[in-house]
């Protein structure tokens, strides 16, 4: 048999595109030769394979060996890819059963030694080949993470060696197990270390029930970060599908998979020096940038007007679409990016205006163009938008009151989301115009009241829509089945920085 074909998976985005491994042994002078579009850790392959197969005291055939990794037009990279074609190899010379490997998938990257050593990208790969209907056979480091996904079946291998004999049918390779998962329910900071602040506790609660974007302005030492750390231990545990779709982002970025708590949604807090690729994803190997990182999950960038413009300006279209779409000559990678953005900064550059104790010397000027590296369009898909005060020295005391807790809160903010779910299947943030339109109606005399505030405020038609989705959650935290005067009288003032747009002063 001068001819044998194996699979594979390649990687793209969070996508694992089918790759078949089409080996051909011909007459003439002993060459190998790799085609299909590999990149060049793909084509030094050749040398690890061979020494490979010739490690695991096989016989490496000296012919005219010509590899194809089809489809032609994919991009090959990595070595992902070894596997698959020593055992091409060695079934088209005769040395295994071409039958056996009809019905696998294989990924791998060979040592000199014949050891097979760990890829990334494998979930999605694994879930793949399981709609597939075939089994995959990987290194033993990546079989935790293919055990992840119910349904998947895969089996784990150490060597080259151990893969042939699973084949040749004189052992059976393990199957791949799933690392122990902590039983302990995840623990966030909780709410109740937040002294005072009311106003803002009572956005973050508006921000979890609706997944709504939050912007806290406020001098230094407030209490905007420790109130955007709250956030997650507001939010329902992620279902299975979520965080599969969150691990299959990690697993594809290189960092791995933090397997003991692969259930908890993600909490991203990037340094405001990180480039617009560090934040969206791409480079020449295109990987998930940090807003795919916090998918189903929170972003938070703290410093939000110490952030390059250029970088801030790649949110917009994720914010509105829940992907990120990188583009190469060659390809394109989607990205999912559906993220909660929470950021925080301050007033102006000294951090004080408008703070009671007079200690701001920013002139007006200097506080406007500080504001306006914030893009109007950016401010606009941020629903939420509120001063955090300085806090007075009482409610700084040990023994002053705590806040009420995390746990009663997010009882509230899950009955709120179970409203939302079976109103209309999504949470109100993510609600279409059509849905916007039939499930946030008002009253004649609140209608009269959001037209005069856009007229006033000078807003936009999505500024609009963004207010009535968030008096709609407020509706649903009160338990109430239409929009009232109160719930979109708060809304309203959730939209600090176009009230300070309207009247030409710094908020």
């Amino acid at each position: 048999m001068n001819l044998a074909l194996a699979h594979s998976r390649a990687r793209a985005g969070v996508h694992a595109p089918a790759v078949r491994v089409e080996v051909h042994l011909g007459g003439g002078l002993p060459n190998f030769t790799l085609v299909g579009l590999p990149a060049a850790a793909v084509r030094e392959s050749r040398e690890r394979v061979r020494a490979a197969i010739q490690n695991a005291q096989f016989e490496f055939p000296q012919r005219r060996i010509v590899v194809n990794l089809a489809p032609a037009d994919l991009p090959k990279e990595g070595g992902r890819y070894d596997l698959a074609i020593a055992l091409g190899i060695l079934a088209a010379s005769g040395q295994i059963p071409v039958p056996a490997l009809s019905d696998i998938e294989l990924l791998g990257e060979l040592a000199l030694t014949g050891e097979l050593k760990p890829v990334d990208g494998v979930l999605p790969a694994a879930l793949a080949a399981a709609q597939a209907g075939r089994l995959l056979i990987l290194p033993v480091a990546n079989g935790a993470e293919a055990a992840l996904a119910s349904g998947v079946h895969a089996r784990t291998a150490r060597t080259l060696l151990e893969v042939c004999a699973h084949l040749q049918g004189t052992r059976t390779l393990p199957l791949a197990q799933p690392a122990p998962v902590s039983l302990e329910p995840p623990r966030y900071p909780d709410l109740a270390d937040v002294r005072g602040q009311l106003a803002a506790r009572r956005a973050l609660e508006i921000a979890a029930a609706g997944s709504h974007h939050l912007l806290l302005i406020g001098p230094p030492g407030c209490g905007k970060t420790l109130l955007a750390s709250r956030l997650p231990g507001l939010l329902p545990d992620a279902s299975e599908a979520e965080a599969l779709e969150t691990a299959a982002v990690h697993s594809v970025s290189g960092r791995g998979i933090d397997l003991a708590h692969w259930r908890r949604r993600p909490f991203r807090a990037p340094h405001h020096l990180s480039s617009a690729v560090a934040i969206a994803g791409g480079g020449p190997n295109p990987r998930p940038g940090e807003i795919s990182l916090a998918h189903n999950g929170v972003l938070f960038l703290d410093e939000l007007a110490e952030w390059g413009r250029h970088t801030l300006e790649v949110l917009r279209q994720p914010l509105e679409s829940g992907v990120v779409t990188v583009s190469r000559a060659l390809r394109q990678s989607e990205f999912p990016a559906r993220f909660q953005l929470v950021a925080a900064m301050n007033p102006c550059p000294c951090g004080w205006a408008g703070d009671p104790s007079g200690r701001c010397g920013c002139s007006a000027e200097i506080v406007q163009r500080y504001r306006a590296k914030l893009s109007g369009p950016l401010m606009d898909r941020i629903d939420l938008q509120l001063a955090v005060p300085r806090l007075p020295p009482h409610d700084m005391r040990p023994d002053s009151p705590r806040g009420e807790p995390s746990a009663p809160v997010r009882e509230r903010v899950l009955a709120a989301r179970e409203r939302q779910l079976a109103r209309d299947g999504t949470l109100n943030a993510h609600l279409g115009q059509a849905q916007t339109e039939a499930h946030c109606r008002l009253e004649p005399r609140d209608q009269a009241l959001l037209e005069t505030a856009m007229e006033t405020l000078q807003l936009s038609a999505r500024a609009m829509h963004r207010i009535l989705r968030v008096a709609r959650t407020i509706a649903d935290l009160a338990g109430s089945q239409a929009i009232a005067t109160p719930h979109l009288a708060e809304a309203l003032g959730y939209r600090l920085l176009d009230r300070g747009a309207a009247t030409g002063t710094p908020p």
